[in-house]
């Protein structure tokens, strides 16, 4: 599989990979993680996170894993998460795209420079 052609990224798998490559994460995590990183503009609901997880499994990349150890709140029904090596390089891609981006809009004077 050619992951470039994943690009551009849903706003779903891309607040998803970067939750993911902070740490092993069950699907309610995610989905708060989202919110932080979106600085609250972007809110999953289940069925998007639930089929955006189903997705990035079946592409792998992202992989179940188990419960990390030393979980205070432990539930044995939460499946756990973790970014792959293929999912870390879509993330890299994606961020490489929007650092251009960035730098074309700053060039047009379109974006501030900070």
């Amino acid at each position: 599989m050619d992951i470039e052609n994943l690009l551009p990224l849903t706003p779903a798998v891309f607040y998803t990979l970067p939750a993911l490559a902070e740490g092993d994460r069950h699907g309610y995590a995610i989905m708060q993680q989202a919110r932080v990183l979106s600085l609250g503009r972007f809110r999953m609901g289940p069925g998007t996170l639930y089929s955006t997880i189903q997705r990035l499994l079946e592409l792998g990349l992202i992989e179940e894993v188990s419960e990390p150890e030393g979980v205070e709140d432990s539930d044995s029904r939460r499946r756990y998460y973790r970014i792959s090596t293929e999912g870390k390089a879509l993330l890299q891609m994606n961020l490489d795209v929007m650092r251009s981006a960035v730098r074309a809009a700053r060039g047009l004077k379109l974006a501030p420079e900070n």
